[in-house]
């Protein structure tokens, strides 16, 4: 159901990852983009949670 998209991005000393996930709505049915800006390490748990 996720679509995993991952992007690195740099600024100064922080490196950090753009994540967008699709998530299906339980209403309509319809799917949407759930985007986030983290540290890499954090992805895995981004992409297991609901």
């Amino acid at each position: 159901m996720a679509k995993k998209s991952v992007a690195s991005l740099q600024t100064g000393s922080k490196r950090l990852t753009k994540a967008i996930k699709m998530v299906k709505s339980p209403k309509s049915g319809a799917y949407t983009f759930v985007e986030q800006i983290m540290a890499p390490d954090q992805v895995s748990d981004f992409f297991k949670e609901k």
